[in-house]
């Protein structure tokens, strides 16, 4: 299914981190946190300005990117779990 998001929304993948802490020990399942980061999978349009025109958006598919907390809406779409966000919400872009 192909899944586009309206204005200024990013569709995001999240990437697992290390089941293990520095020190070598492994982490439950019940004890991670979810993680912050991710990849974009697909971006909306951008928004629109007061005069209607549309406001380019800064990140692109692919992108590999850090998130709040608390960031976007979880929903699973065939079968993957994947967050609808808002460019607003991305705190920035990894290289």
């Amino acid at each position: 299914m192909s899944f586009t998001p309206l204005h200024d929304r990013v569709l995001v993948r999240r990437i697992e981190g290390d089941a293990k802490t520095s020190g070598g020990l492994i982490i439950p399942d019940t004890a991670k946190e979810k993680p912050q980061e991710g990849e974009i999978v697909a971006v909306g349009a951008g928004a629109k300005d007061e005069d209607g025109d549309r406001v380019a958006m800064d990140v692109k598919a692919g992108d590999r990117i850090l998130f709040g907390k608390w960031s976007g809406t979880e929903i699973k779409l065939d079968g993957e779990d994947l967050m609808i966000m808002k460019e607003s919400d991305i705190l920035g872009v990894m290289a």
